[in-house]
């Protein structure tokens, strides 16, 4: 049953199985078995993420272990002209692989809708494929300590310039793109949940997103927070952290919980620095209000057999959602969202 739309549903992003589920002879983890350890640890629902090929996608559909709630495009990863499906740019300005990008997205869209989920996560690409030099150069010299002076200054500004620069070309095929995908999915009652981006060359940054989501009402598409991707361009001065929340909380469908050490995200919270004040302060209160733990003490249950195919447009509705994305440990973690952090 689907809750109540203050009550956002939690769930573990397959982002944690990487590593972990390998049987002999095997190049991809085990889905089966990362779908029985996700109820045992007492999440009911998924995120699967843009790593899982087909067959692992198939796997967790099919669990009766787990609920699929969110899917990351493009999913499943599938090798298309030589490239991975997550290389591919939906801002490109290569119509060929433009087009092909949209197509695997809406691939997802369709994928999303055979597990039964509400929502799609999207990257929407950005300026190229490769993280700008001066952003390599701040990278290693936050890691030196260095996070002010005249080179970081200048460092920052070159890069603000570039982005902007190119945004003249790359922009308008993400908004393109976005058009696209979201008929498909605004037809198949699927909405968008545009994600902020771990790279500076990537869209979308605040205003962008502002201005993408104009267009559309929410329950088409909206703001997706990656609250570990927030911090890495706050600590390396471009783009503060309080204006993603400050300006776009109302169009906020959901977020990938994960903490922050350095410049290294993907830790479980509290195994870093993010400013979780903030956040739990912040964040809308459809996605705050829950003080629901995401680890709950009960056994591994078996969900009822799945249906053979997902609820129509019209009666399937999004909830908002807190997926834990995290690579660290988690047997122990205990985490809520509430008024007081």
């Amino acid at each position: 049953m689907t809750p109540p739309q203050d009550a956002p549903i939690h769930a573990l992003s397959t982002m944690w199985s990487q590593g972990r589920f390998r049987k002999d002879g095997d190049d991809h983890d085990h889905m089966p078995s990362f779908a029985e350890k996700t109820a045992a640890l007492g999440f009911s629902h998924i995120e699967i993420n843009y790593v899982i090929p087909p067959a692992g996608v198939d796997a967790l559909i099919e669990s009766n272990h787990v609920e699929v709630s969110s899917v990351h495009s493009p999913c499943p990863r599938v090798r298309l002209n030589g490239r991975l499906s997550d290389a591919l740019n939906l801002a490109a300005t290569d119509e060929e692989e433009r087009a092909l990008a949209v197509q695997v997205a809406k691939d997802s869209v369709d994928t999303a809708v055979r597990a039964g989920a509400s929502l799609l996560v999207v990257h929407l690409g950005g300026v190229g494929d490769k993280m700008f030099e001066e952003e390599r150069q701040l990278r290693k010299l936050f890691d030196a300590g260095t996070t002010d002076g005249e080179e970081v200054d200048g460092l920052r500004q070159s890069a603000i310039e570039r982005r902007r620069e190119g945004a003249r070309d790359f922009f308008p095929q993400a908004r393109r793109s976005l058009a696209e995908l979201a008929e498909h999915a605004a037809a198949n009652g699927v909405t968008i949940g545009l994600e902020n981006r771990f790279h500076f060359s990537e869209f979308p940054d605040p205003d962008e997103m502002a201005e993408l989501l104009a267009a559309y009402p929410p329950h088409i598409a909206g703001f997706w927070i990656d609250i570990g991707h927030v911090e890495v361009l706050h600590r390396l001065g471009l783009i503060d952290r309080h204006r993603w929340l400050d300006e776009l909380a109302d169009r906020c469908v959901g977020s990938h919980v994960h903490d922050t050490d350095g410049l290294n995200d993907h830790r479980a919270p509290g195994h870093g620095t993010s400013d979780w004040p903030h956040y739990a302060a912040k964040l809308p209160p459809h996605i705050r209000a829950s003080t629901r733990s995401t680890r709950r003490s009960r056994k591994t249950r078996s969900l009822p057999p799945r249906r053979s195919c997902a609820a129509s447009a019209s009666s399937r509705r999004s909830s908002p959602q807190i997926v834990l994305c995290i690579r660290g440990h988690v047997r122990n973690f205990s985490f809520q969202f509430g008024d007081t952090p």
